[in-house]
C-alpha cells in the first residue's frame, strides 16, 4: 500500500556531488520522520541522516558538513544532497519513512529498494 522509490544514484568522481531523492506514495495520512541509511559491501547498514517531522536534523559523524537532508512535505519527498564525496561513501543508499496509513497516528516503518552510489578515486 505504501511504496518508497529512490532516485539520483550513480557514479561520480571524488570531490563531486550527487542529489538523492525518495518519494512516498500510496495510502498516506501522515509522514513522520524520514531518513537515509547506507550499506557498503560486507558492512552493516548504518544511519546517514534523519529529518523529523519537527525538530532538528541529525547526521552521522562521517558525513557532517558534507551531506544535507531536506524534505518537501507537499510532495512526500525526502532529499539527500551529497557534496565533497569520498570513495568511502560508496554504498547502496536506502530511504526510510514512518507512515500513518490509517489516520490513527499509528506509524509503521517502510523501506525503499535502494540506489547505488559509487565514488571513484
Amino acid at each position: 500500500q505504501v511504496q518508497l522509490v529512490e532516485s539520483g544514484g550513480g557514479l561520480v568522481q571524488a570531490g563531486g556531488s550527487l542529489r538523492l531523492s525518495c518519494t512516498a506514495s500510496g495510502t498516506i495520512f501522515r509522514l513522520n520522520a524520514m531518513a537515509w541509511y547506507r550499506q557498503a559491501p560486507g558492512k552493516q547498514r548504518e544511519l546517514v541522516a534523519v529529518i523529523p517531522n519537527t525538530g532538528t536534523t541529525i547526521y552521522a559523524d562521517s558525513v557532517k558538513g558534507r551531506f544535507t537532508i531536506s524534505r518537501d512535505n507537499a510532495k512526500n519527498t525526502v532529499f539527500l544532497q551529497m557534496n565533497s564525496l569520498k570513495p568511502e561513501d560508496t554504498a547502496v543508499y536506502y530511504c526510510n519513512a514512518a507512515v500513518d496509513t490509517t489516520g490513527t497516528r499509528v506509524f509503521r516503518n517502510y523501506w525503499g529498494q535502494g540506489t547505488q552510489v559509487t565514488v571513484s578515486s
